[in-house]
C-alpha cells in the first residue's frame, strides 16, 4: 500500500462539512452559467449546437482530471490535490467574468470541468474518511447532497442577478469568486487522511480505468445508474433555457434557474431523507423513476406545459437524488480502502460522461431533426440504459 488512511472516528465532524462545502461550491461553478446561456447567446452570437458544444466541452475537463490525476489524492494526499483545484476554479471564474466572446465560454467550460474533476474523487475520498468506519454510507449521502445543494444554488444565484441585478454576465462570478477564495482558505483546516503520502517524484499519472477485477461485474449496475442519472441532469442543465424559450416562450433567467434549482434542491432533499433505504433498493427506484420523469419531460415540450415540466422536475429530482446516493453507496461499498479515490474516479467518468455526452448528441441530432425528435430519442435510450443497470444490478449485487 503507497499510503495509508487514517479515517477519522468523529463522524460529522466541522472538518466533514468543510470538505462537503467545498465539494458543493465547485459544483455550484460548474452550473452557474445555465440561466446565462441564452443571454451569451444573444451577446455573441452563436448557434443552437455551439451552446451543447460549450456545455459539453466541459467533460473534456473533467475526463483529463479524472484520467491523468484520479488517483493523485491516494497518493500525495487529499489537501495537496483539493487546494490547487480551488486554484483552477478561481482562474474559471475569472474567465466567464472576463468573457468577451464564445471562445472565452470554451476556456471557462474546460477549466471548470477539470477543477470539478479534481475535487469530485479527492473530496469524496476525502469525507468518507473523516466519517467513522460505521457511517461510510452516511458519508456517501453527505457528499451526494453537497454536489445537489451546489447544483441547486449555482442556477438560482445566477437567475437572480441576471434578472434583478445589472451586468448579469460578470455579477454572478465575482460573487463566486469570494465564496471560492472563502472555501479555499477553509479548506486549509481538515486533517489529512493520507498519513504515508507518496512524494513528488514518485507519483504515477499514468492513465489507468481503476476497476479491479473481482469487482468489475458489481461495478456496472452503478455506472451505468449514475451515468442514466447524470444524463438527466445534463439535459436541465444545458437545455431546459431553450426548452422553456421555444417551446413554452418563457425567456426570464429566474425562471431557467427556478426549475433548475428545484430539481436539485429536491435531489439533496431525497438524498438526505431517505438514509432508512439500502443502497441498492435506492438504485433500483431511481431507475425506476427515470422513465417516468424523461418522458414527462418530453410530454411537457408536445403540450407546451409549464405544469408537466415542473412534476417531471420533481419526479426527475426525487430519481436523481436517489440515483446519485445509491449508486455511490454501492461504489464505497465495493471500492477497497487504498484504492478509493481512483474506484471512484473511475465511476465519476462515467457520470460526468452522461452529463455531457447525451447533449452534444442531443444537439447534433436537434440540428439534422429537430428538438422534439432528438428529445423523444433521447428519452427512449435513457428508458433502455435504466433496463440494463437494473438486470445487471439484480444479476451482479455485491454481497451485504
Amino acid at each position: 500500500m503507497s499510503a495509508g488512511l487514517h479515517p477519522s472516528g468523529s463522524g460529522r465532524s466541522p472538518a466533514l462539512w468543510i470538505v462537503a462545502a467545498e465539494l458543493g461550491v465547485v459544483f455550484l461553478g460548474a452550473i452557474l452559467p445555465t440561466p446565462l446561456y441564452p443571454l451569451y447567446r444573444q451577446a455573441f452570437g452563436f448557434s443552437g449546437v455551439m451552446l451543447t458544444l460549450i456545455y459539453a466541452v466541459y467533460v473534456l475537463g473533467n475526463l483529463t482530471a479524472l484520467l491523468f490525476f484520479g488517483r493523485l489524492s491516494d497518493q500525495i494526499g487529499r489537501r495537496k490535490v483539493s487546494v490547487p483545484a480551488i486554484g483552477i476554479a478561481i482562474l474559471s471564474a475569472i474567465v466567464f467574468a472576463a468573457a468577451s466572446g464564445t471562445p472565452w465560454l470554451f476556456a471557462g467550460r474546460a477549466l471548470s470541468g477539470f477543477a470539478t474533476g479534481l475535487v469530485s474523487g479527492t473530496a469524496t475520498a476525502w469525507i468518507v474518511e473523516l466519517s467513522a468506519a460505521s457511517k461510510r454510507d452516511a458519508a456517501a449521502r453527505i457528499a451526494a447532497a453537497a454536489n445537489f445543494f451546489g447544483n441547486a444554488a449555482g442556477p438560482l444565484l445566477s437567475g437572480l442577478l441576471a434578472q434583478l441585478a445589472p451586468s448579469p454576465l460578470r455579477l454572478p462570478y465575482y460573487v463566486y469568486l469570494a465564496v471560492l477564495v472563502a472555501v479555499g482558505a477553509a479548506i486549509l483546516v481538515p486533517p489529512e487522511t493520507v498519513t504515508k503520502p507518496k512524494g513528488w517524484r514518485d507519483v504515477a499519472l499514468r492513465p489507468r480505468l481503476g476497476v479491479p477485477p473481482n469487482i468489475r461485474l458489481p461495478f456496472i449496475a452503478p455506472a451505468v445508474a449514475g451515468f442514466c442519472t447524470f444524463s438527466l441532469i445534463g439535459f436541465y442543465s444545458a437545455l431546459i433555457p431553450n426548452v422553456l424559450g421555444d417551446s413554452l416562450h418563457l425567456h426570464a433567467p429566474i425562471v431557467a434557474g427556478g426549475i433548475v434549482c428545484a430539481l436539485f434542491g429536491i435531489a439533496a432533499i431525497t438524498v438526505l431523507s431517505t438514509g432508512r433505504l439500502g443502497s441498492q433498493a435506492t438504485m433500483f427506484g431511481a431507475l425506476a423513476l427515470l422513465l417516468p420523469s424523461v418522458w414527462l419531460l418530453v410530454g411537457a415540450e408536445i403540450f407546451k406545459s409549464l405544469p408537466i415540466l415542473l412534476v417531471a422536475a420533481a419526479v426527475g429530482g426525487v430519481a436523481g437524488g436517489l440515483g446519485y446516493r445509491g449508486s455511490l453507496e454501492v461504489i464505497n461499498r465495493i471500492a477497497p480502502a487504498d484504492r478509493r479515490s481512483e474506484i471512484v474516479s473511475t465511476y465519476l467518468i462515467a457520470l460526468f460522461a452522461g452529463n455531457s455526452v447525451p447533449v452534444i448528441g442531443i444537439g447534433v441530432l436537434s440540428a439534422l431533426t429537430s428538438p422534439a425528435a432528438a428529445h423523444v430519442t433521447f428519452a427512449a435510450v435513457i428508458t433502455a440504459l435504466a433496463g440494463i443497470a437494473a438486470v445487471t444490478g439484480i444479476r451482479y449485487a455485491p454481497k451485504a
